[in-house]
């Protein structure tokens, strides 16, 4: 993977700094995006301080404009992308009835939008240049119903049909997009889904009166074991892989 170029979204913190801290560890050169600018910058000075290749380029997912504007300073300072990892997400709980619209709208902007905007001008780049390689962290929620998730669960369902339909469209040019789908995982947004300190063993043993069967491995996943994974798939180990969704939530979605 070495001398390749990656965008990473989502970058200032929790998977998508896993991934790519992950990626720059490998010898890729990314580019890491995230709308958190300071966030960002901490994250990025950390990084480029262990001799990692990685720019920091402020951007928001939501934005068309930004996004187009972002990929083209990208190609324009880097190079030509290789790799493209959509990792930007948020969270919004709440039963359906409770949820307002914001947190609907603002979960699609971020998790599916977000999703065909950077694809689109990533992939419209990559075309013409018959190569490339895109994964999009959705998650285990994707294909397992969760209470007060349906905005989340709904969102990554939509962005992980998405991807699939995408590398369906773009085979062709041999450009191979697939789907990571992460469980419960070591960061901010987890825990803030912990009413109390009871929160890490419900996740771990399960919720019977949230119809949650916990994690059979044991133990929360680490975004390193998420990067792990993206990073397979985006490599060359991973070249007749395409369409495909890899999940990593140690048996929580019971296979599914």
């Amino acid at each position: 993977m070495r001398n390749r170029t990656a965008l990473v979204t989502g970058a200032a913190g929790g998977i998508g700094a896993a991934v790519a801290r992950e990626l720059a560890e490998r010898g890729v050169t990314v580019a890491a995006v995230d709308r958190d600018a300071e966030r960002l910058r901490e994250t990025v000075e950390k990084a480029v301080a262990d001799g990692l290749p990685t720019v920091a380029f402020p951007a928001d997912v939501t934005d068309s404009t930004d996004v187009e504007t972002v990929v083209a300073a990208v190609e324009e300072r880097l190079g030509a992308i290789d790799f493209l990892v959509n990792a930007a997400g948020v969270l919004r709980l709440g039963e359906v009835g409770a949820l307002s619209d914001d947190d609907w709208n603002s979960t699609f902007a971020v998790n599916a939008t977000g999703v065909f905007h950077l694809s689109r001008a990533v992939v419209n780049r990559m075309v013409p240049r018959s190569r490339g390689a895109v994964v999009t962290v959705a998650s285990n929620a994707a294909a397992t119903p969760r209470t007060e998730m349906a905005a989340y669960a709904a969102s990554k369902a939509a962005a992980e049909m998405f991807t699939k339909s995408l590398g369906l469209e773009v085979a062709r040019h041999g450009i191979r997009c697939n789907i990571v789908a992460p469980g419960s995982t070591d960061t901010p947004m987890l825990s803030s889904m912990w009413r109390d300190a009871s929160g890490p063993r419900g996740t771990i043993d399960g919720r019977p009166d949230a119809f949650r069967v916990g994690i059979p491995l044991r133990k929360v996943a680490s975004p390193q074991d998420i990067a792990h994974a993206v990073a397979f798939l985006l490599s060359d180990d991973a070249s007749h892989i395409t369409l495909h969704t890899l999940t990593v939530d140690g048996g929580a979605g019971l296979g599914a």
